[in-house]
């Protein structure tokens, strides 16, 4: 497993950030989508393409990879693997139907990880550690 760090937000300008992440909830569940190349399931994500804001990642992100329509973000934390990337929390608050010309088949509503998590070291870190410092467990998001 490749190293993660973590730091708090405002370690690094935003301009750094290369990629984010988006532990997602919808209707009270975690949201994971499903890499049909990679076979596994993912938190959804990605990289911030050039002129876009992390915000505008996010939410194209979070289009192509669970269909989200209109999202709230909460960023969480700056992590760094080779580079800086920002992790979030998602509320979805509408939800249509997930693309299908991108590379995810299809999404998972849960109240924990699942099993085949493509990367599980990085993802159950990703995952406790929003659900820990926004307090998911008691709901006060």
């Amino acid at each position: 497993m490749l190293e993660v760090k973590l730091y708090d937000l405002g370690y690094c300008d935003e301009k750094e950030y290369t990629r984010v992440v988006c532990v997602s909830r919808y209707k009270g569940k975690y949201v994971f989508c499903y890499n049909k190349k990679r076979k596994g399931w993912e938190i959804p994500g990605g990289h911030i393409e050039e002129g876009e804001t992390w915000q505008e990642a996010a939410k194209r992100e979070m289009y192509e990879e669970t269909g989200a329509t209109k999202i709230k973000l909460t960023p969480v934390c700056v992590y760094k693997i080779s580079s800086f990337a920002l992790l979030s929390f998602c509320e979805i608050l509408e939800m249509g139907n997930l693309p299908k010309d991108y590379e995810m088949s299809e999404i998972m509503l849960s109240e924990e990880l699942p099993q085949d998590l493509t990367y599980p070291d990085s993802y159950k870190l990703y995952f406790d550690t929003v659900k820990e410092k926004l307090n998911l467990d008691n709901d006060n998001i």
